[in-house]
Formats: structure tokens, C-alpha cells, sequence
């Protein structure tokens, strides 16, 4: 049984590097061709220098978070898709709304990649408990299951009966769905006495996997792996049996940035996930996810050689409103800028007596004079006044934390 999906997932670094960089230029003209969007933000921007990762984070950043003003603008897909919707095979829409194209052809997600990792094998029946309504959720996972050959109930969501019922019948070896509902249908299958032992793993995504919910679900002789994916990116990156980190999917490339700008950070810290996508239909080039995480040194012990990162972190959209004004992450970052002797900085937002107060903590050796600079800087950029604490270097918490509300906590 081959233990891999491709040969992708085996070659070397710089193979893999080098593929990427020979991909560039031609996707990033066929987006500014093709995409309006892309060719209003790349108007200025010579194409043939896009030629290697530093040019490529040269490139700015498009952030999930501004889709929803973007779509209404420019309906239906911001000017960010390259395929008219006439040519596309379907459209969903995610909370907000957001809307995403579906283009035509096998896999389109590309999660059959998360699915083989996961131990699936053609022939083998797949319970989907992913959402079919609306969302691409359920699709995403079911056209997955048919590249390997596999075929799916469409369970979807609720009727948890039902699901256990469906299980004991028809005897599916994988669940693919939230883990938190996988606990529900065990639940409810003890309850009902429905023998469902015939799951051996689930490919879990959609929520946060705690260790607790892992365990509870393992306990019960189900094998559980986790997979990172969105609607917009399809694959992300996806756990492998050795369970050490989320291995990154072969086709699209992945930044870690520091929160609110483009600027890539040194490996482990954390920071925002930027992700191009390779994708022809809806070329998203440096896209920021809105979600934390961090590299991690080595390969995997799977054999796996791509990069891979902890998993979801929590968000980066960190933006606050102080005494009536919002303060962004970027606008911390301009602060930066203007004082390279900052290593690294949080604000710290709390309430005194009633009132808002600002504390800039600054990784920094300097004085009082250098304090007073930077907070003449916080009061040009942010139009609020600051408090600034010098603090040793590597004293601030390594969680991609550019803005701290403590508000709510006071």
C-alpha cells in the first residue's frame, strides 16, 4: 500500500522551492489578467520581477476580512475571480456572507491529499457529516473521497439518530465531519445500543480539536487526524498519522506574517497565514487567512518533507476601538517601522478608573528618550496618546498577539 499521495510530498526543499518560484510569474499575469481586482493592485508592478519568494512579499497582502465590502463592491467575487461565473460548476456561500466559486474539474479542493494521509483507500465507504447546504463543506470532502475512489453517504449535519442508524447499517470505515459532532452520533449510538464499530478514523476540520475531544473520540477505537482547509483555499494543511504539526498541501505556497502587514516572521514565531493558491478559477495570491500559527522546525517523522505548521492559533484580526477610534494591528506595525532598535511590541488596551488607557510594551534596550519617541509616534499614527514600557527582549509571549484587549477582564 503506498504510503503517499504523490511524489510531491517526498521531494527535496529546494526541488520544491524551485517549483514554486518557476510557477510564479505566469500565475501572477494570468491573475492580473484576468482577475480585476489583481490587475488594479498590480498595475504598477513589473511581472518579470516577480521571479523569487522576496519579490513575492513585495507583493501587497488581500485579507479574508475585507471580502465582504470587496463582494459588495464588485459582485459577485470581489474581482478576484478569474473564471466567469457562466464557465464555474458551482458557488457557495460562508458566514458573512462570503461567496466562493467552485471551478470545474477533479478535486478541486485538492483534499483528497488529507484524505490518503489519513490512512483512506479506494473502495472504502465515507460517512460525510460535512454540511451540504449552502457551504462548499460537504462537497469539499465528498469530491475528495471520489478522486480515491471511495464512495459517500451524504449524512450532513443533525438527525444524529438517523446517523447512527446509517452507520451500523451500511458500515462506513471513515467519518469526515467536526469532531465535536462525531462525539454527539457516539453518544447517541451508545445510547440507542447501534453497534457503529465498524469507523476506524475520521478526518476532522471546522473547529478547534482539543486534546480532551481527541482522546474521548480515540478511547472509542476511532483514529482521529485534523485537517486545516477554508472555502476560498480549499487544502491548507493536513495531519498525517505521525501527528506531529499540520503538514502544508503541494500547491500552494504559505507565509507566516506578522499581524496587520506582509512582513514574513523568523520561523516560530507566530504569525498571520498568508497562503497563494495556485488556482486558476480564483487566483489568490498572498491571501491572508485571518488565522495564527506557526512554522515548525524539521520534517515530519511520516517522510512528508514539506514545511509544517502548529495549527489554528486563534485569529489575527485584532482590531480594537479606544476611546471611540479603532486601532489596527498595521498601524502598530507603521509605529515599528519608524524605530527599528523594537525588536517586537504588544499593546496592551486596558480600562483605569474608567478609562482607556494605551501601554505599548517594546522588546528594546533604550531610555526615556527613546520611550518618548515612540510615543510621539503612537500619537502621529494612532491619534491617541500611549504609555510605552521598555521590557527585555523575548519577554513578550510568543502567540502572534499584536493587540491586547484587557478590558473585558477588568
Amino acid at each position: 500500500m503506498d504510503e503517499y499521495y504523490d511524489d510531491l510530498e517526498t521531494r527535496s526543499a529546494e526541488a520544491r522551492e524551485a517549483a514554486y518560484i518557476a510557477a510564479l510569474p505566469a500565475f501572477v499575469r494570468h491573475a492580473k489578467s484576468k482577475a480585476p481586482l489583481y490587475g488594479r493592485l498590480f498595475a504598477d508592478i513589473g511581472l518579470e520581477e516577480v521571479t523569487s519568494r522576496t519579490a513575492l512579499e513585495k507583493l501587497p497582502v488581500v485579507r479574508k476580512g475585507e471580502l465582504i465590502e470587496r463582494q459588495r463592491a464588485a459582485p459577485p467575487f470581489g474581482g478576484l475571480a478569474a473564471t466567469p461565473t457562466a464557465d464555474l460548476l458551482r458557488v457557495f456561500a460562508s458566514p458573512g456572507p462570503i461567496y466562493d466559486p467552485e471551478g470545474r474539474g477533479t478535486d478541486y479542493w485538492r483534499l483528497a491529499r488529507a484524505l490518503w494521509a489519513a490512512g483512506l483507500r479506494r473502495g472504502e465507504l465515507v460517512h460525510n457529516c460535512f454540511a451540504y447546504h449552502m457551504t462548499p463543506a460537504g462537497a469539499m470532502l465528498e469530491t475528495a473521497a471520489h478522486a480515491i475512489g471511495c464512495p459517500v453517504f451524504p449524512g450532513g449535519t443533525g438527525n444524529t439518530e438517523l446517523q447512527a442508524r446509517a452507520i451500523q447499517d451500511l458500515r462506513p470505515g471513515c467519518y469526515t465531519g467536526t469532531p465535536s459532532f462525531l462525539r454527539v452520533i457516539l453518544d447517541k449510538a451508545a445510547e440507542l445500543g447501534a453497534d457503529i464499530t465498524s469507523l476506524k478514523r475520521a478526518v476532522v476540520s471546522g473547529e478547534a480539536l482539543p486534546p480532551s475531544l481527541r482522546s474521548e473520540i480515540e478511547m472509542r477505537g476511532i483514529r482521529v487526524v485534523n485537517v486545516y482547509a477554508s472555502a476560498d483555499l480549499g487544502l491548507i494543511a493536513y495531519e498525517s498519522k505521525a501527528k506531529e504539526g499540520l503538514i502544508v498541501e503541494e500547491k500552494i505556497l504559505v507565509e507566516i506574517v506578522r499581524p496587520g502587514t506582509g512582513d514574513p516572521v523568523p520561523e516560530g514565531e507566530v504569525g498571520e497565514v498568508v497562503v497563494t493558491s495556485f488556482n486558476n478559477d480564483y487566483p489568490l495570491i498572498r491571501f491572508g487567512t485571518g488565522d495564527l500559527s506557526a512554522v515548525l522546525p524539521g520534517g515530519s517523522p511520516c517522510g512528508r518533507t514539506n514545511m509544517r505548521i502548529k495549527g489554528w492559533m486563534g485569529r489575527a484580526d485584532q482590531v480594537t476601538k479606544v476611546k471611540g477610534m479603532f486601532v489596527h494591528p498595521a498601524q502598530i506595525a507603521e509605529v515599528l517601522k519608524r524605530h527599528p532598535e523594537v525588536a517586537k511590541a504588544r499593546l496592551v488596551v486596558d480600562r483605569v478608573e474608567h478609562n482607556d488607557v494605551m501601554t505599548l510594551r517594546c522588546e528594546a534596550a533604550g531610555d526615556a528618550a527613546l520611550a518618548a519617541r515612540i510615543a510621539e509616534s503612537i500619537q502621529a499614527v494612532c491619534k491617541l496618546k500611549g504609555e510605552i514600557e521598555l521590557v527585555a527582549s523575548g519577554s513578550l509571549p510568543n502567540d502572534g498577539k499584536v493587540i491586547d484587549d484587557v478590558r473585558k477582564n477588568a
